[in-house]
Parts: C-alpha cells; sequence; structure tokens
C-alpha cells in the first residue's frame, strides 16, 4: 500500500508525453495468443493491470520479457487452460483472456473474474456470444469453465446494448472461426479500431472497423508481428483537466486528440483553450471559469464515464453549479465522499450529481476506491489548499504510469509514499 502527498493550490505547467493505452493494451496482449510465435508490443505501458495480465499470461505459459517499453510475447508454448489465481478473481479484464483461450486450446476454466467496485459488469453477453459459436459452458460456484471441440463457428451475433469488452471477445473469438461471424450493435470505441488495426496485421480479416456492425471472416493461422501501442486518451484526458483544475497551462505529447472530442468540448465550454499543432496538444486552461452545464456519459464517441470522476473533481472549482448525468455504471459516484471532506459541495440522487462549486477545497486524508476516482482525488488534491494525502494509491497504478513524476515534471509538489 501507498500514499501520494500533495501540496495543491499549484497551477501545472510543462510538457509531458503521454503514455500508451491500458485499455487497448489489455486486449491485444490477449489477441497475441492465438498466434503461436512471437508479438512485440512498443510503447507498453509498464502499469498494474500490465503485469497483472503478464503473470496471467505466464501462467498459461508465455515467456514474456521487456525491452524498455516493448513487451515481447512469445507464445509457442501455452500449455495451461486454468486460471485459478487470485490475478484473476481482482482483474475484471482477465475474461478477455476466454475467445483466444477458446480459438487456441478449446477450453478455459477460470476464477469468476472480478476488480470492478463501480458497478455491475455481468460477463453474460460474453458467455452469450460463446455459447451462440458453439461453446459448452459450466457455472459452478467462484469459476467459469467454457470448453468447446474443434474450431468454433461464425455466426450472427447480436448485442442487447454496444458492451466494449463483449465485443473485444467477440472478435478475438472468431478470428480462427471457421466461416463468417457478424458482430452487431457492437461498441464503437476506439479500443475496438485498434485491436482490430492489430488483428489485421496479424493477418486476420475483418470488415466494417469503426461502425457498429463488424464482420470477421476466420482464418487458419496468423502471423508474427510488430505493433505500437497507441496512446491513452484516458490519461491524456487527466492531465487535461488537471490543468483545468490548477488553472494551467501545459503542452501534452501524443495525446490522441481525434479521441477526444468529447472530453475536449466540455473543456471548451468550461473555458479552456487548446490547440493540437505538431502532434502536441496544447491546452491553456487558465481561463476556465464557466459551468459546463449537464454532462452524460455515454458510449463513445460520448463522454467517456471513465473521465467522470476527473471532471467532478474540475467542477468543484468552479463557482456555478453542474449537473453530471451518470449512464452507464450505476456506483460510479462512490468518490463523492471523499470530495466532500475536502470541502466539495456535491449531492448525488441516484444516478445524477450536482456540483455547486467555488468553495475552496481543502487538503486532507482521502482514499481512493478505484482507479479513476483515484486519479480525481490527486487532481482535486493539486487544486486544494495545503497537503492532500490519497491512500490506497495501489488503484491509481492500474492505469497510471509514473504519476507523480509526471505530475512533478509540470510543477506540481507531489510524492509517493510508502505506508
Amino acid at each position: 500500500m501507498g500514499e501520494i502527498w500533495i501540496d495543491g493550490a499549484v497551477p501545472l505547467s510543462g510538457e509531458v508525453r503521454i503514455q500508451g493505452s491500458k485499455n487497448a493494451a489489455l486486449p491485444m496482449m490477449a489477441a497475441a495468443l492465438l498466434h503461436e510465435g512471437v508479438t512485440v508490443l512498443h510503447g507498453c505501458p509498464q502499469i498494474a493491470d500490465v503485469r497483472m495480465m503478464e503473470r496471467i499470461l505466464n501462467i498459461l505459459g508465455v515467456e514474456t520479457c521487456w525491452k524498455e517499453h516493448s513487451l515481447i510475447l512469445d507464445c509457442r508454448r501455452v500449455t495451461g487452460v486454468e486460471i485459478m489465481d487470485d490475478c484473476a478473481s481482482c482483474m475484471r479484464s482477465s475474461i478477455i483472456l476466454l475467445g483466444s483461450m477458446l480459438a487456441r486450446k478449446g477450453k478455459m476454466k477460470i476464477t469468476y473474474p472480478g476488480g470492478c467496485a463501480i458497478g455491475k459488469r455481468p460477463v453474460d453477453l460474453h458467455l452469450m456470444a460463446m455459447e451462440k459459436m458453439g461453446a459448452r459452458i459450466e457455472e459452478k460456484e467462484g469459476f467459469l469453465l467454457v470448453e468447446h471441440s474443434g474450431r468454433l463457428e461464425g455466426k450472427n451475433i447480436e448485442f442487447p446494448f454496444p458492451s466494449v469488452g463483449a465485443t473485444e471477445n467477440t472478435l478475438l473469438a472468431a478470428v480462427l472461426a471457421r466461416g463468417t461471424t457478424r458482430l452487431i450493435n457492437c461498441a464503437r470505441e476506439p479500443e475496438i479500431t485498434h485491436l482490430c488495426h492489430f488483428l489485421q496485421a496479424m493477418g486476420a480479416e475483418i470488415g466494417g472497423i469503426g461502425t457498429g456492425e463488424l464482420w470477421v471472416r476466420g482464418v487458419s493461422t496468423l502471423r508474427d508481428v510488430e505493433y505500437q501501442v497507441p496512446p491513452d486518451r484516458i490519461v491524456a484526458g487527466t492531465f487535461l483537466y488537471g490543468a483545468a483544475a490548477t488553472r494551467g497551462k501545459i503542452i501534452l505529447d501524443n495525446a490522441p486528440v481525434e479521441e477526444m472530442e468529447a472530453v475536449l468540448e466540455v473543456y471548451e465550454k468550461m473555458g479552456g483553450q487548446w490547440e493540437y499543432k505538431g502532434g502536441k496538444l496544447l491546452a491553456d486552461g487558465r481561463k476556465v471559469h464557466c459551468s459546463p452545464g449537464k454532462v452524460e456519459t455515454s458510449c463513445y464517441p460520448g463522454f467517456p464515464t471513465d473521465m467522470q470522476s476527473v471532471l467532478l473533481a474540475v467542477l468543484l472549482t468552479i463557482p456555478e453549479e453542474s449537473c453530471v448525468w451518470e449512464k452507464i455504471f450505476e456506483d460510479r459516484f462512490k468518490v463523492v465522499s471523499q470530495f466532500r471532506s475536502m470541502g466539495g459541495d456535491v449531492v448525488v440522487e441516484g444516478r445524477k450529481a450536482r456540483i455547486r462549486g467555488g468553495n475552496p477545497l481543502r487538503g486532507t486524508v482521502v482514499e481512493a476506491g478505484e482507479l479513476r476516482g483515484g486519479a480525481a482525488l490527486v487532481v482535486a488534491g493539486l487544486a486544494a489548499r495545503g497537503i492532500t494525502v490519497v491512500r490506497n494509491s495501489h488503484f491509481i497504478e492500474r492505469g497510471y504510469e509514473n504519476l507523480e513524476q509526471m505530475i512533478a515534471k509540470l510543477g506540481g509538489k507531489i510524492r509517493f509514499a510508502e505506508k
């Protein structure tokens, strides 16, 4: 366990480079299992979730090594089919291995995935797709057993709502399946597009990329590939809003602005100014002072739920009333109690939060309860007067690489301490 200490009320200033995307890297690591060869992911973030996925792959027989930020995955000798380990039970994204393992080994036994404190994230859509493609599913207390003999069968699979994880899992299962699989009403998040392009680089045949309807024509084999993990749009958004909360002026190198339209739109409504020049996002938050009104989270290209908590931290600094409507997860306002202990005025009614900002935030001891809420507490601490201590920093380390060092590079007074 660790703590992040912040001496706030200092405008951020300077330049940082945005890390590789967590939500793109994890399904690419799972996809590597499809090929009996070597995959190299360049620019892979060295964060806790990636390390956890690496450990799970090691359990299955994958040999891995790092060369700076390049992760090498040798999947020639995958021998395991069971992940009865704490890694799976505490890491939600471990379920993304299901499609790859069914395609590669025809079987997977896994501790029921966990690791989510922001609401229900049932795996029923993942299992529905696998079952429709011919897999047999056995659910017992504490674990899942999914099996199939031979190749999975391509089918038309329509999702009742566009689930990112279920879309990714079905894509992975379909790549080596017999025939053509059509994914209808699937998710359109950038991470889906990146996974499709990565699979194409391996030799997969995929169409409809970037739309809500994908098709995958199964192939028999794939090939070795080296691939650049794209930058993390949520990390970029966190730094952008960190500058807004502190009324700072920063430069973000490698920021994926084409994936940040909704985040930048809200930033502009708050008074933030920006331009994209020479591959860098120049963000000036010194004039942030306006409420954006009502902001609703939604599936891409709408405002991302992963940025909702960080937005709340910024709105606490704006002397007007704002409303945030969380339409993705039913329990993503847990961080509000921590904001209140810092002097924030937030009232939650169901899935709506009403923020009356402008009251000076004060430093105090707060506790992170999940990844994005933890990052939001850091942003609030940067804006607050006095010392803020964010406990349970391991949640933040799941998605942010060297966050304290990056913020210090921007002039923030911040340090990590072992508890």
